[in-house]
């Protein structure tokens, strides 16, 4: 962070209150699992553009908080996911042969073959509860081991079981009535925390043993320990816990209990990724870039065929915005050509960051803009085509102020995907966009070119790129100039005073 020109500060072992002390002036906050992002914490951080978690799990961070002020909240959700999935088959392996239990008789001086055997892995069948990212890398793995493999996980179709070689439940009951191990990959949620509880384990194969190297919270303990207790459990391996850090819970009383301190994460190799991927990411969002593992903006991606079309959604707003002159009630997002079979959510994010940037007062984000939109009383149409007329692709953002309408559009030109504005107010144009543009609406007569440049010329203002616009009818009623420098407003003035000049509209795209 420091060399992407970041003013980095390390403060550990902070108190919460010395925490918010710490936040004012602060712009990016990365963290652990240990701290705790409360609302009280994001309200001492007035300044604060995002939120980092070094790691995947987001239980120590108010996410919705975060969202409803406008900060950005983003993890490292593939940092661990190989460390995460060989710790479950660790514990599972450890769990069967008993190898803990064994290791420690040995070391006390006990040679106790016969109290430790175990069972084998092939044959057995896993019961899997998600098939996220670390369900998908546990099921690849007990696979090999010779495993029979069921899931349940709500949200998986049943071809992509299929492919993973998968056999769907339909409830959990289902699934802890069949299995002879079950291990837990399921995000944690209000609606997964107790998932696994009395009622579920009731109803357990005899002898099934459960893994959680997930999150702590979703299996019941004190359920557990009493299946455990009673003899329906085979036995158990536990990494997480409900509360951590713990040095007590019913679950240490039993030697076929396996128990290990949140070490799904903890190896090199994961500890670096985290730390990799979230630099990136603070990075990517202090830079009022698109952030690929933002949890709380409204597009979980961008493919590789919309991505390319980010900044120039985002000055296509912008360039729409200078043009209407104010916020419109109504902002129509045309999305034509290629692009329209992919989710362009994030383009109409970016479209609406440009939008509202020179007409709010606050900092625009990804996050907020949705939010910003509605309270300023803007709705958001949005169309899809397969068709985008005489280009490849194109995005068209169009909307009223009053009486006055504003239009621009935009694609991205050749191999090398270079940005082009090719429509501004019903007018055909072809020109790159560039930082300061001077948008004129003329009379279609001779002369008008040379007024134009000779007040910017007399002010000294230098034109990189220069377009006339056509309108339907074929009238050249419309200039665009690009600027090396801002046209002041005394220049714009007596640009539209000039004889045939309608108006003029010195627009900066930031």
């Amino acid at each position: 962070m420091r060399s992407a020109g970041l003013d980095v500060e390390v403060k550990t072992g902070l108190t919460p209150e010395e925490l918010c002390a710490a936040l004012p002036g602060v712009a990016a906050l990365v963290i652990r699992s240990a701290t705790q992002v409360t609302a009280e914490v994001l309200a001492a951080g007035v300044d604060l553009v995002v939120v980092g978690r070094a790691g995947i799990g987001l239980d120590n961070v108010d996410v919705a908080e975060a969202t409803r002020r406008g900060v950005m909240v983003v993890n490292a959700p593939t940092s661990n996911i190989l460390s995460a999935a060989e710790h479950t088959m660790a514990l599972l392996l450890a769990q069967a042969r008993n190898v803990p239990q064994a290791n420690a008789d040995l070391h006390a001086g006990r040679w106790n073959r016969s109290k430790w055997e175990g069972v084998e892995l092939h044959g057995k069948t896993l019961g899997i509860v998600g098939l996220g990212r670390v369900g998908v890398l546990v099921a690849q793995r007990a696979h090999a081991f010779g495993m029979r493999l069921v899931a349940y996980d709500p949200f998986v179709s049943p071809d992509r079981a299929r492919q993973l070689g998968v056999q769907l439940a339909d409830t959990m009951i289902e699934l802890v009535s069949i299995a002879d191990f079950v291990t837990i990959h399921a995000t944690k949620t209000p609606d997964t925390i107790g998932l696994v509880n009395a009622e579920v384990l009731a109803h357990a194969k005899p002898g099934m043993r459960l893994v959680n190297a997930g999150r702590g919270g979703i299996v019941d303990e004190n359920a557990l320990a009493d299946a455990v207790r009673d003899g329906r459990l085979g036995g158990a391996a536990i990494d997480t816990f409900a509360k951590e850090p713990t040095t007590e819970s019913p679950l240490f009383e039993f030697d076929n209990v396996v128990v290990t301190p949140h070490l799904g994460a903890s190896t090199a190799e994961a500890q670096d990724k985290a730390g990799e991927t979230i630099a990136d990411q603070v990075v990517l969002a202090l830079r009022g870039d698109f952030v690929p593992f933002a949890v709380n903006v409204d597009a979980s991606e961008a493919s590789e065929v919309v991505r390319p079309f980010l900044p120039l959604a985002e000055r296509l707003g912008r360039l729409f915005s200078g043009l209407a002159g104010a916020a419109p009630e109504t902002l129509e997002v045309v999305f034509e050509g290629e692009i329209a079979d992919y989710d362009c959510r994030v383009l109409k994010l970016s479209i609406l960051k440009g939008v509202l940037g020179p007409v709010v007062a606050e900092p625009v984000s990804f996050v907020n803009a949705p939010q910003l939109a509605e309270a300023h009383g803007i709705e958001v149409r949005e169309t899809t085509s397969p068709d985008a007329r005489n280009y490849v692709n194109l995005i068209e953002v169009r909307g009223a102020v009053g009486d006055h309408s504003a239009q621009a559009a935009g694609t991205l030109f050749g191999k090398e995907q270079k940005p082009r504005i090719v429509g501004i107010d019903e007018h055909t144009v072809d020109l790159p966009p560039a930082r300061y543009m001077l948008v004129v609406h003329n009379s279609d007569t001779p002369g008008m070119i040379g007024r134009v440049t000779s007040v910017l010329g007399d002010a000294k203002v230098n034109i990189s790129d220069m377009g006339v616009g056509r309108s339907p009818s074929g009238e050249a009623a419309l200039m665009v100039l690009a600027t090396d420098t801002p046209v002041t407003a005394e220049t714009v003035a007596k640009v539209a005073a000039e004889p045939g000049v309608q108006s003029a509209r010195a627009i900066d795209l930031g």
